[in-house]
């Protein structure tokens, strides 16, 4: 019960993302209109916001999409919808100064034409409800009632209302934000050009995306995956539940693809036991090294210095050209 307490005293404050960011909920709803940032240090490309992007599932939060430098609306691009949107760009203003490097990356792989070209919309996260938004909802019902009844006891005695929220999140990217994507943008809205992707607990979401949603997403790539579902603590109900979730309902290999990674160190350095888990139910699913990878990386961490030093792997995963 210990390990329990603990677990909703620090969820709140749980990520390596969790800064706050001044974000205000307005009861209003803005109009729908990207504008152009024109103060965003990149590598290349330009990047457009929507300040609070009107939602009824999920609190309304910034919303920013890169287009590479050669933008135009006489092709057809393929779009990477990214969790943790305020990390991926600019390091100039994110809370520990780093980022993904995503225009850089995503830049050079299309330049040397080992990617088609793509766009790229960052959801950006509200730090307080992070957890609630990105943990795989349905992941918790394979969690037994009586463990179930605990930690929802242990949340209401320390004023915490554990309303998982997942579901509400990808459906406002499916039903509200990729619409209107779709509409602003020259993209290519099938299945086989979209794409998900993020890290940590947005690995987690990435996961669960691809599978609630195979429709809509033909592949995912989920870096430094956070198995331990919350904080890491003794005899944890959460990754055996994520796993069985993946067991029920991780997509046909025939027609999806999937990329995990994790390093050894700081948060990462709880992932590696997981690994053989992950294996098994990748290839218990049909799963080969064709159309899956759960790679290591000796050495590394959970921040974004880490993540933007490989992010070439997951991107040419997704979208390299064969």
């Amino acid at each position: 019960m210990k390990q329990l307490i603990l677990v909703i005293a620090i969820v709140l404050m749980y990520s390596c993302h969790a800064q706050s960011n001044g974000i205000k909920v307005s009861k209003e709803t803005p109009k729908v209109e990207f504008k152009l940032l024109k103060e965003a240090e990149l590598y290349s490309g330009t990047l457009h916001r929507l300040d609070s992007f009107p939602s009824k599932y999920i609190k309304p939060r910034p919303v920013d999409v890169w287009l590479p430098k050669d933008y135009s609306t006489t092709k057809n691009y393929a779009v990477l919808y990214m969790h943790d949107g305020q990390n991926l760009f600019d390091s100039t203003t994110t809370w520990n100064k780093q980022e993904w490097k995503v225009d850089d990356w995503a830049s050079k792989l299309m330049s040397e034409g080992k990617t088609r070209d793509f766009i790229v919309v960052g959801v950006h996260n509200i730090p307080q409800i992070r957890w609630l938004d990105l943990f795989p909802q349905k992941a918790f019902d394979y969690i037994n009632k009586k463990t179930q009844d605990s930690l929802l006891d242990v949340a209401k005695k320390n004023n915490f209302k554990a309303d998982f929220n997942g579901d509400n999140y990808l459906k406002f990217i499916v039903e509200e934000l990729k619409p209107i994507i779709d509409e602003t943008y020259a993209t290519l809205s099938d299945k086989n050009n979209t794409f998900v992707a993020g890290s940590s607990m947005g690995g987690l979401m990435s996961m669960y995306a691809m599978s609630e949603y195979p429709d809509i997403f033909s592949a995912a790539a989920c870096v430094s995956t956070h198995w331990v579902g919350a904080m890491p603590m003794p005899n944890n109900p959460y990754p055996e539940a994520i796993f069985q979730y993946m067991e029920a309902n991780l997509p046909s290999a025939d027609t999806h693809r999937i990329y995990f990674d994790y390093g050894n160190k700081t948060l990462d350095a709880f992932y590696p036991k997981f690994a053989p888990r992950v294996d098994e139910i990748l290839k218990q699913k049909g799963y080969t090294a064709k159309n899956s990878k759960n790679v290591f990386f000796e050495g590394t961490d959970h921040s974004e210095n880490s993540w933007n030093k490989r992010l070439d792997q997951p991107l040419t995963f997704l979208l390299g050209i064969n």
